[in-house]
C-alpha cells in the first residue's frame, strides 16, 4: 500500500502542478513514447539477467507492495524454536534431537512453527548447524565463520534482483533520451509544416526525456530500494540463529543464548526480555508432549 500511496502522491503532484502552470495533460499522453521507453528497458533487463533473477525481481516487486518482512512475532517464533532445540540438546538423547532436524516437516517441534517451516532456506540453515552441534567435533569459531559465509551468500543472492532493477533505473534517463531523439527525428521530417504542428511534434519528443527521468527516479529506483531494505530484513533471522547457536556452543545456557540472538534485532522490532520469557521460554512446547497431544 505504501508504494501505491507514494505513486498516487507523486503522479498527482506532477499532474496537478503541470495543470496549475497552464499545461494540457493530454500532451503528456504519448503512448508510443511509453512503448519505446518501457520496451527498451524491459528488453535490456531480459538481456542482462538470467531467468531466475527476472522471476525473483517480479517476486521482489510483489513483496515490496505487500511489505513482506519479518515482524516481532516472527522473531519470537524463531527464538522459541531455538530455545526448544537447545533445551533438547542439553536434556534429551542425541537420536531424539536428530529426529527433528533430519525430517523437520514431520517434527513435532517444527510443526508448532509453521511460518518457519514454510521458509525452506531458514529451516535448512537451522537444521544444518544444529546437526553440526550434535556431531560435537566442530569448533565454535570455525562454525561461526562458516555461518557468516553462508549468510553473506544468502544475502548476495537475495539482493541480486534489487541490484538488477537498480541498474535498469540508472539507464532509464538515457533510454528516455533515445525516445526523445526519435521524436526529434520525426519532427525534423515535418520541418515544412506549420509552427503549431511542428511544436506539437517537438513537445511529444521531449516527453520521452521526461518519462525516462520520472520512471527512473520516481518509480523504479524507489521500488528497487524498498526491495533491498526488505530483503536485508529477511536475512535477519539467519543472523539471530547464528548468534544464538554460537553462544550456546560457547557454553551459554539456552536462556542466555537467546539474549545473544535477541540483541541482533532492530530496537523497533526487538521483543522485550519479558516477551521472550513468556513466549519463547515459558510457552515453548515440549517435544515429548506433542505426541501425547496428537494421540489424544
Amino acid at each position: 500500500m505504501a508504494i501505491l500511496l507514494g505513486l498516487v502522491i507523486g503522479i498527482g503532484s506532477m499532474l496537478g502542478g503541470f495543470m496549475a502552470m497552464g499545461g494540457h495533460v493530454g500532451v503528456i499522453w504519448q503512448p508510443f513514447e511509453y512503448v519505446i521507453i518501457v520496451g527498451i528497458a524491459l528488453g535490456t533487463f531480459i538481456i542482462a539477467n538470467p531467468m531466475a533473477i527476472i522471476k525473483d525481481a517480479g517476486a521482489g516487486i510483489f513483496e515490496a507492495m505487500k511489505g513482506t518482512a519479518p515482524k516481532r512475532n516472527d522473531y519470537l517464533g524463531i527464538l522459541s524454536l531455538l530455545f526448544a532445540l537447545m533445551r533438547d540438546l542439553r536434556t534429551r538423547p542425541r537420536n531424539e534431537v536428530e529426529a527433528h532436524i533430519d525430517d523437520p516437516a514431520n517434527s513435532v517441534l517444527f510443526q508448532h512453527f509453521p511460518t518457519i517451516l514454510k521458509d525452506k532456506e531458514l529451516t535448512a540453515y537451522i537444521c544444518d548447524y544444529v546437526r553440526l552441534i550434535i556431531i560435537g567435533n566442530a569448533r565454535s569459531h570455525e562454525i561461526e565463520a562458516l555461518m557468516e559465509q553462508e549468510i553473506s551468500t544468502i544475502k548476495k543472492h537475495k539482493l541480486k534482483s534489487a541490484s538488477a532493477l537498480g541498474t535498469v533505473a540508472e539507464a532509464l534517463p538515457a533510454i528516455g533520451i533515445c525516445a526523445a531523439v526519435l521524436g526529434i527525428v520525426k519532427a525534423m521530417g515535418a520541418i515544412d509544416q506549420s509552427p503549431e504542428i511542428l511544436g506539437h511534434y517537438i513537445a511529444s519528443a521531449l516527453i520521452g526525456t521526461f518519462v525516462g527521468i520520472f520512471l527512473s527516479y520516481a518509480v523504479l529506483s524507489p521500488v528497487a530500494g524498498k526491495i533491498k531494505i526488505l530483503r536485508e530484513k529477511q536475512c535477519q533471522p539467519f543472523v539471530i540463529v547464528k548468534q544464538t547457536l554460537i553462544a550456546f556452543m560457547n557454553g551459554a545456557l539456552p536462556q542466555v543464548a537467546l539474549e545473544h540472538g535477541r540483541k541482533t534485532i532492530s530496537s523497533k522490532e526487538r521483543p522485550t526480555i519479558d516477551e521472550v520469557e513468556n513466549e519463547a521460554i515459558s510457552n515453548t512446547p515440549s517435544s515429548s508432549a506433542a505426541p501425547m497431544q496428537q494421540a489424544a
